[in-house]
């Protein structure tokens, strides 16, 4: 048992769920991340059976309230976190075209995908702070990633939602950013791309696994001190921004 604490928001499901599930299974103790508390606890229920260590925490990242009520909890609890990862995130309306897209439905996307992660980092950080060295982990997309959207011979090159798109590029910003700002309370900070992956946000059509998906958002989760910071990494391997 590592005897380390994680946090995972939008853990009931998907990559979250097996991230929670794989690194449980290397002896951290899971706080499962949930807006809704009955599909939370499901998940929890799930994962007890299997034995590991999970808690339900009731958090929604788009409410300050729901933020600072999860901080204090876990702070009433373990006194420290040792990781983050903010992987809870939307898709918003389907993919239109950039200039149809509504401002209203970018706003929404970007409350989730940018501000969300913003604010829980926030909130946790004397948490992250008190385990002495932490790590935080962003999970992006590779649609986020400016060098690989502006490349003709990219996969991802004619996959233009604008709502979407923007918010990971903001969100690999926001890593950067924080990376500088928290390097100094010993707390990594970085994004992982998990890749193309079948879940609920592309009808299943991804042809990677969430076991595969989640490896990537785990090695990240447990970097020790010599790990990196600041960077965007798939499958360990170097992003472009």
């Amino acid at each position: 048992m590592t005897g380390k604490t994680v946090l995972i928001t939008g853990g009931n499901k998907s990559i979250g769920f097996e991230t929670a599930r794989q690194l449980g299974r290397s002896g951290y103790r899971i706080w499962l991340g949930c807006r809704d508390a009955a599909r939370g606890q499901a998940a929890v229920s799930q994962l007890l059976a299997e034995g590991l260590d999970v808690r339900l925490l009731e958090i929604d990242v788009t409410r300050d309230d729901s933020v600072r009520a999860a901080a204090e909890t876990v702070r009433a609890a373990d006194g420290k976190l040792d990781v983050l990862i903010n992987n809870a995130g939307v898709l918003g309306a389907t993919p239109e075209a950039a200039h149809e897209q509504s401002v209203d439905d970018i706003r929404a996307i970007y409350e989730t995908n940018v501000l969300g992660p913003i604010r829980v980092t926030q909130a946790f950080r004397p948490l992250l702070k008190a385990a002495g060295r932490s790590n935080v982990v962003m999970v992006s997309s590779g649609l986020g990633s400016l060098g690989w959207l502006s490349d003709p011979h990219n996969q991802f090159y004619g996959v233009n939602a604008l709502g979407y798109n923007s918010s990971k590029s903001a969100l690999n910003a926001v890593t950067v950013s924080m990376a500088k700002s928290l390097a100094a309370d010993g707390i990594a900070v970085n994004a992982a791309d998990p890749g193309y992956t079948a879940t609920d946000f592309n009808g299943h059509t991804g042809y990677r696994t969430v076991e595969q998906a989640a490896a990537g958002v785990a090695w990240l989760a447990s970097q020790d001190a010599s790990g990196p910071t600041g960077g965007f990494y798939f499958e360990q391997e170097t992003v472009p921004w």
